[in-house]
């Protein structure tokens, strides 16, 4: 069977990662979550001190520790799974990613991952910048609302601290930082699908993306 590479972009606390994860178990197919690549490298800036108080970033000074990073799903051989989805990291994870020279190095190793297709790549610049040949391009949306709750609730299942109103505030910041970056904005792909899962449950989303790989599948 011929194997793709299916881009999945679109908002913050959409879901992505979590569909794209399933998809790829599904299919057999290598999944990557590159939203948790530049969580990672803001982690790494946070315990570096490269945050003022007013959360400005030394760029300069993370570009030069760069490349002292190395990320295969931890950092520099930690798991940092949780650590990276608390909201301190979450509230400047948008302020790393538009630093040209860190997409520089992630897209380079997140083409590499793809060169042999058969991957599920979600993120905000995979149909766009990092496989702009995809063959599916999926493109994820749902209300600031809906995406805020659902993320006040994954954290309070996690044991950790959640604010409502902080998170919405987090998540509308972080949509407007996405869309107006200099670098790679968030955007919809021109040949993407739209997904809008405000209102579906995760068996009907799941239901539809496979919709979606069968008729490419087909083609």
């Amino acid at each position: 069977m011929k194997k793709i590479v299916i881009a999945i972009d679109g908002y913050s606390s959409c879901g992505k990662s979590t569909m794209a994860k399933e998809l790829a178990h599904r299919l057999g197919y290598v999944y990557v979550d590159t939203g948790a690549m530049y969580r990672s490298v803001t982690l790494f800036a946070l315990r570096e001190h490269l945050f003022d108080a007013e959360d400005t970033l030394d760029a300069d000074r993370l570009s030069a520790l760069l490349p002292q990073v190395r990320i295969d799903f931890r950092l520099n051989g930690e798991n940092v799974e949780q650590k990276i989805r608390g909201l301190e990291v979450s509230s400047r994870v948008s302020i790393v990613a538009a630093q040209p020279f860190v997409r520089e190095m992630l897209v380079r190793q997140q083409q590499a991952m793809g060169e042999g297709k058969g991957i599920v790549m979600d993120g905000r610049d995979i149909g766009t910048v990092v496989f702009p040949k995809a063959e599916l391009k999926i493109f994820v949306t749902a209300s600031a609302e809906v995406r805020a709750e659902r993320r006040y609730k994954e954290l309070q299942a996690k044991g950790q601290p959640a604010d409502y109103e902080s998170i919405l505030k987090n998540v509308q910041d972080r949509d407007y930082m996405d869309s107006h970056r200099e670098v790679s904005p968030l955007r919809q792909a021109d040949d993407a699908i739209v997904l809008d899962n405000s209102h579906l449950t995760i068996a009907q989303q799941d239901a539809w993306l496979m919709d979606r790989v069968r008729e490419k599948l087909a083609e």
